[in-house]
């Protein structure tokens, strides 16, 4: 066998996993099929127990293989996949003799799935290591016995909450929920599984009202309310998977074989649907934006230091404490100070959890009125107000102090990185690092390269936003750069919309309806109608445009949006108070081509004009920096789905009833599909 080894240890079989050519296992179609081989094995062998294990340091199974994903055409390939793997993991469940999979890492979708399939699961206590079913995420739900060996481990409410989010929890979490028997630190991992081996503890099963809960009546009633709470985040008619899982639990949770078999048939049906298709591209997308900062001799960074304790400078400055760096982070305003300190402390208490972890993660995060640390920092981040001439100055002294190494940033949404760097002496040191805003959930950075910018400097910085868990996202300085210069004409067309009466809900109901996780007006009042009209200037005084004039009275009124707690809205805490829309208003049937469209076209004028250097790049960071629908892969892969003439057409007929604002960018003519690059 390539990718097993079967080892007998005074009766113990140790079944080891280790792909070779790769730093990580996963489960693909060869895989499971040296699987069943070595079940044949240690069946004729009749150990005394069984210990499955993986030979990556990196964990312990991250899933199975996406890529195959990608060549399954047809249900007979999914059923040949999916059936195979319910026979091997049924059959290693089925064992006489003790069976124990013990985690040395990250245990994901079926590489969990096959640890439910033991009797007992062993996972090494690191904060660092996830266990989960985020199947989700690809368009399908687990397919392999999960969907019942989770509910029967841990009980419906907290299972489906992991299958239906997609969500992933530590080790101390998954042992609490019910579905890990051990969490112990990596040094007592063989011992307690030899434990396990001894002693033959019952196999856990759910009692009590979890029980209880998978029954009859109570099914069908959790089952409503789950299904409630999916429909107010997501569609079933664009993201099914969520809905299919409640809906084979619901019908068959009380026959577990009916429920294995009928699992099968949901998660065949999924994985051919264009959702999960185009799920799987965006998975590569990822994967692809990951890449661009991952190098062998990558540097390490081990001190930051941040100016600027609002509320982006202090969010940056408490992830990347989170993070494991030593943050510094500078402010005049001891009280600004004491609000980001509260924040962080905040944020780490959600994440870690432990008391002891967050005290460490505290101590890592030092305000500093005086600003010494910018003395011994590998990177600094400018994070104070949008102005161009007071961040100047600031970077004019930053650079008397910083080391000659120290990478000076700036996390400005639309000041151009070469009009900052006129006031260093050496203005190739220069880059940006925009963070959007929550900073703990967006996952997107722009490394905002200048004329100037050195190339070593920008791979530096990309390196630095991959260490910190963001996904770097290379683009070149212009007004807005990619994703503001993308999101503003959008917001600025709905609250155009509401200039001719068409209400709020009604725009942001069009948008969700298309896919989008945020209504345009929900959003600008999130982000707040002041930095809107900050970027909206920005880009008109470059691009042209009008500033639509009820963004500007709603500011000079001072609202907002929701930090004031009235804008577009009222706001009441942290959430809008959207008025119900008369019954007898009839909304114009191309409310949803004027958003959508105003988006698209940016985009292909920003391919065009070399903000971004491919369409693939333009999907991932417009689909993880704006949330643009993922189900329908970014919005190039969207246009080449619709077809590029079907779409260029649909924008003339906007630009000759709307005016210049629809007018087809260059680039529609030159548009390339994003599968060409990725082959």
């Amino acid at each position: 066998m390539k990718n097993w080894t079967i080892e007998n240890q005074d009766g113990v079989c140790l079944l080891t996993l280790d792909k070779p050519d790769s730093n990580q296992n996963v489960l693909s179609a060869a895989i499971l099929e040296e699987l069943a081989s070595a079940i044949d094995e240690i069946e004729a062998m009749q150990p005394s127990a069984l210990i499955i294990t993986s030979g990556k340091q990196s964990g312990f199974i991250a899933g199975a293989d996406v890529k195959e994903f990608t060549q399954v055409e047809s249900a007979e390939q999914a059923r040949k996949f999916v059936g195979g793997a319910h026979k091997v993991f049924d059959r290693i469940e089925a064992f006489s003799f003790p069976s124990v999979a013990m985690i040395n890492g990250h245990c994901l979708g079926g590489g969990l799935e096959l640890a439910l399939a033991c009797h007992y699961r062993v996972v090494c206590d690191d904060p660092s290591i996830r266990l989960g079913l985020p199947e989700v995420l690809l368009g399908i739900h687990p397919g392999f016995g999960g969907t019942v060996r989770l509910i029967e481990k841990c009980g419906a409410p907290g299972a489906m909450d992991l299958m239906l989010s997609g969500r992933t929890v530590i080790p101390k979490v998954a042992k609490k929920m019910g579905f890990i028997d051990q969490a112990v630190p990596e040094r007592q991992l063989r011992r307690t599984v030899d434990y396990m081996i001894r002693k033959k503890p019952p196999v856990k099963r759910v009692t009590g009202w979890k029980k209880w809960l998978n029954m009859g009546l109570s099914r069908d009633v959790l089952a409503k309310v789950l299904t409630k709470k999916v429909s107010a985040r997501a569609s079933e008619a664009h993201y099914p998977a969520p809905f299919a899982v409640i809906r084979l639990w619901k019908l068959f949770g009380h026959n577990r074989q009916l429920m294995l078999r009928e699992e099968q048939v949901s998660a065949i049906e999924l994985v051919t649907t264009p959702t999960s298709k185009n799920l799987v591209k965006v998975f590569f997308l990822q994967e692809h934006l990951k890449s661009l900062g991952k190098a062998e001799d990558a540097e390490q960074f081990q001190r930051l230091h941040v100016v600027g304790a609002g509320v982006m400078g202090g969010d940056i400055a408490s992830w990347c404490a989170l993070k494991g760096l030593e943050v510094t982070i500078q402010d005049n305003n001891p009280e600004a100070l004491a609000r980001a300190s509260k924040r962080a402390y905040d944020l780490f208490k959600k994440k870690l959890r432990d008391p002891r972890l967050v005290q460490r993660a505290m101590d890592r995060f030092q305000p500093d009125v005086d600003g010494h640390g910018a003395r011994r920092a590998d990177v600094i981040i400018e994070a104070i107000f949008e102005n161009a001439e007071a961040k100047m100055g600031l970077f004019k002294e930053l650079e008397k102090i910083a080391g000659p190494n120290t990478i000076l940033s700036s996390n400005t949404s639309s000041i151009p990185i070469e009009t900052l760097g006129e006031a260093l002496e050496t203005p190739s040191r220069m880059v940006g690092l925009h963070f959007f805003n929550p900073v703990a959930k967006m996952q997107l950075v722009e490394i905002v390269n200048g004329e100037n910018t050195d190339s070593e400097v920008s791979q530096r910085a990309t390196q630095f936003a991959n260490q910190i868990g963001r996904l770097p996202l290379p683009v070149k300085s212009s007004p807005g750069f990619l994703v503001n210069r993308i999101l503003m004409p959008y917001l600025m067309e709905a609250v155009e919309m509401h200039k001719e009466g068409v209400p709020e809900a009604v725009i942001d109901k069009v948008a969700t309806e298309f896919g989008m996780p945020m209504g345009p007006i929900t959003l600008a009042d999130t982000v707040g109608l002041d930095i809107c009209q900050n970027v909206a200037a920005n880009l008109n005084e470059s691009f042209g445009g009008e500033m639509p004039q009820a963004l500007v009275k709603k500011v000079e009124a001072g609202h907002l949006g929701k930090k004031s707690g009235k804008g577009f809205y009222e706001w009441e805490k942290g959430k809008p108070k959207k008025p119900k829309t008369n019954a007898s208003y009839k909304a114009a049937p191309d409310l949803e081509d004027r958003l959508v469209f105003r988006f698209l076209n940016e985009t292909i004028a920003c391919l065009d004009e070399n903000i971004i250097d491919s369409t693939q790049l333009a999907d991932g960071g417009l689909i993880f920096g704006t949330g643009f629908a993922p189900f329908r892969g970014g919005p190039v892969n969207y246009i080449f789905d619709q077809g590029v003439d079907t779409m260029r057409n649909k924008l003339e007929s906007l630009h000759e009833k709307y005016g210049d604002r629809f007018k087809p960018a260059a680039g529609w003519s030159t548009l390339s599909a994003p599968d060409a690059e990725t082959k």
